[in-house]
């Protein structure tokens, strides 16, 4: 596996990657909406989801779906959300193509559909730099929601491919 992959103009680290099929990633978030909420990211570094090929649309929704399974059961949730914004008029702040997975429960937001505007107000500086993000708060576009240290996201994303590697083995029973 590489050290570190591109999304958009940020690089990620390897540390916040816990899924690697052949042309998407699964990533844990520096300033996630709730807990669990996590990416898929197409390997190709292409801005819209309909620049992707059909296969790559099939692994991204297959591994969203994995993720999926997973994270719901994990984050005590009992639906999830998962969101394209497909280009910046559709709120899209990262010129990469990628899925928002959300484990959701009854109550989380008082208006329900409030989380897409917390997903519009993701910002541009999301995942580059998570330490001196959290110490200087500069740059981040919702000061309400914490930045995770580095070390707290390698620790969600080595539990959360712990998870999706036991699931694979159960199902290979």
């Amino acid at each position: 596996m590489t050290n570190v992959y591109k999304f958009g103009p940020h690089t990620i680290a390897a540390g916040q990657v816990f899924l690697k099929t052949k042309y998407s990633i699964g990533l844990v978030n520096l300033k996630p909406i709730l807990p669990g909420h996590v990416l898929v990211v197409s390997l190709r570094p292409v801005r819209r989801f309909l620049d992707l090929n059909p296969e790559e649309v099939s692994d991204m929704f297959q591994s969203a779906q994995r993720i999926g399974k997973i994270i719901e059961k994990e984050y005590g949730g009992s639906s999830l959300t998962i969101a394209c914004q497909d280009g910046a008029d559709a709120g899209q702040s990262v010129p990469h193509v990628h899925v928002h997975i959300i484990p959701r429960r009854l109550g989380d937001f008082a208006n329900n559909d409030d989380i897409y505007n917390d997903i519009a107000r993701n910002g541009k500086e999301y995942f580059t730099k998570p330490d001196a993000v959290a110490a200087s708060k500069k740059g981040v576009d919702n000061e309400e929601r914490m930045p995770r240290t580095e070390q707290e996201m390698a620790a969600e994303a080595s539990r959360l491919a712990l998870l999706l590697e036991q699931q694979q083995q159960q199902q290979q029973q």
